[in-house]
C-alpha cells in the first residue's frame, strides 16, 4: 500500500480526481485521497505532478 495524503493546501480543482478517480474524490470542496495499492503509483504520480499547488504528498 501507499500512503497517500492531500494536504491544506488543497484548493479544490479537482484535477487529482479527474486523473486518477481510484484514488482520489472530492469532499466538501476539497479532495480526499482513499486507500491506493502500488498498482495505482503511475496514476498517483500523474496526479501529484499535474497538482497546481503541490497538494499531494506520496509515498511511492
Amino acid at each position: 500500500m501507499m500512503k497517500v495524503v492531500v494536504n491544506e493546501k488543497c484548493i479544490g480543482c479537482a484535477l487529482c480526481a479527474e486523473t486518477c478517480p481510484e484514488v482520489f474524490h472530492m469532499e466538501n470542496g476539497v479532495a480526499v485521497a482513499g486507500p491506493a495499492d502500488d498498482g495505482w503509483a503511475t496514476p498517483v504520480a500523474n496526479a501529484a505532478a499535474g497538482c497546481p499547488v503541490g497538494a499531494i504528498e506520496a509515498e511511492l
